[in-house]
């Protein structure tokens, strides 16, 4: 079981997000042009690292399930807003026959989750619900699917849009997909690169209207 983990300049959480993963799960720390040293905190804590020079979230991911070497492969974000030890849930699922296990972020305290980013992150599911028939109620932050099913689908949204296109990409395919429920928590450092700040979550905004198109 391979835990992918996408980063850019997470060296400071990435220590307690790796410390989660649970036993017998690999991490794979995909460094994504950072400048902190977060290879090297990956590597002294037994992460595999791969670099992926294009920029953008969705190369990331991309580049660390080529990297796999498990059928099962989870994605988690690197800012430990996400708990590891709640993966094996999602994992149970897929491992029953559900094509794309995917994680519902829960915020634990008050100011978590800003209020623009989470009114657009309803929107958007409300948008999946209806129009595509998805049984989901947020884009799909911690996900857990077969490496060679997500292969099947082909190169995906390169930048903030890739997790909304994977989605998309199942509804199309006719994938079994089922949510379940995820604690979403302060992160542990650094600053988020979407819903820090204004101009992040315009490009996100910008990254999942392309997709909806």
């Amino acid at each position: 079981m391979t835990v992918v983990i996408p980063c850019r300049d997470e060296a400071e959480s990435l220590p307690d997000v790796l410390a989660a993963i649970p036993a017998g799960y690999h991490a794979l720390v995909v460094d994504n042009g950072s400048t902190d040293g977060t290879d090297a905190v990956a590597r002294s804590r037994g992460a595999t690292v791969v670099r992926e020079e294009r920029p953008g979230y969705g190369s990331a991911v991309q580049a660390g399930i080529h990297a796999a070497r498990t059928e099962l492969v989870a994605v988690l974000d690197g800012d430990g807003s996400m708990d590891p030890a709640e993966l094996p849930d999602l994992v149970e699922l897929v491992r029953g026959g559900v094509d794309l296990a995917v994680g519902r972020r829960r915020p634990v305290g008050a100011g978590v989750w800003p209020w623009h980013a989470r009114m657009g992150n309803i929107l958007i599911a409300r948008r999946l619900r209806h129009r595509y028939g998805l049984p989901v109620h947020d884009i799909a932050a911690m996900r857990v699917a077969r490496r060679s099913t997500v292969l099947s689908l082909g190169p995906l949204h390169p930048r903030s849009g890739y997790p909304l296109e994977l989605l998309v990409g199942a509804a199309g395919s006719g994938w079994r997909v089922v949510e379940r429920d995820i604690s979403y928590r302060p992160r542990s450092g650094g600053r988020s690169k979407v819903s820090g700040s204004w101009l992040g979550t315009v490009r996100a905004t910008r990254d999942f209207l392309a997709v909806l198109r």
